[in-house]
């Protein structure tokens, strides 16, 4: 009779007491489960001291651990029980109780589940390996905060850093009869840090404008504080009398006492918008060209004048601009781009912005030579080769004198839109920037809707609007009727009213209104500026604003928006005496009279005139009144942003959902 030899897996090798101390001795926390209950047969001093319970006894794994319901532990277990495939989980996030004050633990585990039988254990059982790696994991999270706080720290350093090169360079261009100037401005691509270039274009007086674009050595805070001392004295210097030589030698005089601004370079010309004359200097700087749509372009030489505080004192030179030309300063930047040698880049600089300024380059019809040589020449170029150097390029392109606007109609209420199309048609024409557009356009607009209501009694008498863009870059407009001042209800059609003058008076510069036997003439004065863009690599292209893109300016949309918070309406549009009502009626509908929330999304206003604004006070206090919320939402940059923030009304720039 042959005699069955034991399984060698389920011999004991070596004394079975020695193996039992050396399994209770393990680093790491062990545990074997018998049956598919789970029973827990055996554990480790590990085991014990990770999971907080005494010996097991054979307790089921899910009286042991109540608390691993629904974290799918007993689901592993089952599932390993049932197939004999061994699992493994990492970094699973577990909650186990503590055993002495019943608070919630959280833990992190490592947990092998290694399915395992034997002649000596019929019931299948499963060896349980678990390694506590929460500190790893705690440490990781840790580690990961860290470097999102200083992802953080460091995009709020770069918007602080932007909004100061904000703060530092002109926040807009002067808006000249016979000239356009534009400038861009592309901060260093290896160096998120403020730097030491700057540009300025000074009003003299004559019809002159002083043009100016600098570098100071090196990148930072600094750099720019030190930018923003010379550029200060030579603003100061220049608007007095336009003198070159002696701007220069001003600025040389602080160059001297500010280790900083030593070796910074200047070209400075002033130009006289009405016979094309340019006096210019370059200290150290390079010269300026000169791009005409018609001709090639061609560098000015260098006055051979040394940088600030070099101790070689400026010296200047004359050259002449052609009508149409455009005379484009810069800094050197655009020259030394990585991978281009300086004869390279030089003639690359003078194709490009040729090309720019007679529009064969990207097409552009809408933009003036000067916008098209400012943002084409540092796109075209960098998009190339990238840049290692602040970028500045200002442009100035001498034109034919702007035309005046004169215009004469009866005072109805359709006069209010004839107006609006007129003077924006304008104001666009002699360059005015999108938020010198909103300002005089919306006083223009209360002030003929005052002349409707107010002037005359039976009948709708002449109204005459004239204006003009005079030689220090102002407008001046006059809005005049022949009729008689006659006060009115201050309810018109169950509207809040007489906002419209103080609206008007606060949009411009100055407003004076003068009542006589003959009639009314309210004059207006503003000080124009064209934008200056401070560029991105990631945004070379010029962006539309908000709100562009209207097919038709004269229609009042209102679209409810079954996509967005509900309920919310768009609205698309000029919002004035004439459209104001329908938003009225819309308003009290969709809120049920102030009932329920709204959401109105003002992106696409391009008109919001007083009458609108009395309209949306009145709809956001009886919603408050009945304890619901009238959300106008209003983007930055927008018409109606522009104008709430005027009238001190609550609105949000952000996401309208």
């Amino acid at each position: 009779m042959a005699v069955e030899k034991p399984d060698e897996r389920d011999r004991v090798v070596g004394d079975a007491e020695f193996v039992r101390g050396v399994f209770d001795a393990l680093p790491i926390a062990v545990a074997v489960t018998q049956g598919p209950e789970h029973r827990v047969v055996a554990a480790n001093t590990a085991y014990r001291a990770l999971t907080g319970r005494p010996a097991p006894g054979g307790a089921p794994t899910r009286e042991l651990f109540p608390e691993l319901a629904g974290q799918q532990v007993y689901e592993m277990l089952d599932r390993v029980y049932a197939s004999g495939v061994p699992e493994t989980i990492r970094e699973w996030r577990m909650h186990l109780v503590d055993q002495e004050t019943a608070e919630a633990i959280e833990v992190s585990l490592n947990c092998e589940f290694l399915p395992h039988r034997s002649a000596a254990a019929p019931d299948r059982s499963m060896i349980v390996i678990v390694t506590d790696v929460s500190d790893r994991v705690r440490e990781r999270h840790a580690a990961q905060e860290r470097a999102e706080l200083a992802e953080q720290r460091y995009a709020h350093a770069a918007d602080v850093i932007a909004s100061l090169q904000r703060a530092l360079l002109p926040a807009g261009l002067p808006v000249l009869p016979q000239a356009r100037i534009a400038a861009s401005y592309l901060p260093a691509e290896a160096d998120t840090a403020a730097g030491g270039d700057w540009f300025d274009a000074v009003v003299l007086p004559a019809g002159r404008v002083a043009l100016v674009v600098g570098d100071v050595v090196g990148h930072g805070v600094a750099a720019s504080a030190t930018m923003s001392q010379l550029r200060a004295v030579l603003h100061d210097r220049l608007e007095e009398d336009g003198d070159i030589v002696a701007a220069l030698a001003a600025a040389d005089r602080v160059a001297a006492r500010v280790p900083g601004a030593r070796a910074a370079t200047v070209c400075v010309a002033v130009l006289d918008t009405a016979d094309g004359s340019i006096r210019y200097c370059t200290a150290g700087h390079p010269p300026p060209l000169i791009a005409a749509p018609g001709s090639d372009a061609r560098y000015l030489p260098p006055t051979g004048s040394g940088p600030l505080a070099s101790g070689r004192p400026p010296v200047v030179a004359d050259a002449q601009l052609d009508e149409g030309a455009v005379l484009v300063l810069y800094s050197d930047g655009i020259l030394e781009r990585p991978g281009r040698h300086h004869g390279q880049a030089v003639a690359e600089l003078l194709q490009v912005a040729s090309d720019a300024a007679a529009d064969r380059a990207l097409p552009d019809p809408e933009a003036t030579a000067a916008r098209r040589v400012c943002d084409q020449t540092i796109e075209l170029l960098v998009r190339a080769t990238g840049h290692a150097d602040d970028i500045t390029i200002l442009a100035a392109q001498r034109t034919p004198p702007a035309p005046g606007v004169d215009l004469e109609t009866a005072a109805t209420p359709d006069s209010v839109r004839a107006v609006h199309r007129t003077v924006a048609g304008w104001l666009a024409g002699v360059g005015g920037g999108s938020g010198d557009l909103v300002a005089v356009q919306h006083a223009i607009g209360e002030l003929v809707t005052n002349v409707v209501d107010h002037a005359y009694a039976d009948e709708p008498g002449p109204l005459t609007v004239t204006g003009e863009l005079r030689e220090d870059g102002t407008v001046r407009i006059e809005v005049c009727d022949r009729g008689r001042w006659r006060e009115r209800s201050p309810a018109i059609s169950g509207q809040r009213r007489g906002l419209g003058l103080v609206m008007a008076g606060a949009m411009v510069d100055d407003l004076r209104i003068d009542h006589g036997a003959g009639g009314t003439t309210a004059t207006l004065t503003h000080r124009l500026a064209g934008p200056a863009r401070l560029l991105d690599a990631d945004g070379l292209a010029p962006v539309p604003p908000p709100g562009r893109g209207r097919t038709d300016p004269e229609l009042l949309l209102i679209l409810e928006q079954p996509a967005g918070p509900p309920p919310a309406i768009r609205l698309d549009g000029p919002v004035t005496a004439l459209t104001s009502g329908m938003m009225a009626r819309e308003l009290r509908r969709l809120t049920a009279g102030g009932t329920r929330d709204l959401t109105v999304d003002l992106t696409g206003v391009t008109v919001l005139a007083s009458a609108g604004v009395a309209v949306l006070q009145q709809a956001t206090a009886m919603s408050r009144e009945h304890g619901r919320q009238l959300r106008l939402f209003a983007p930055s940059g927008t018409v109606a942003q522009h104008v709430l923030s005027l009238v001190a009304i609550a609105h949000d720039t952000g996401k309208s959902s």
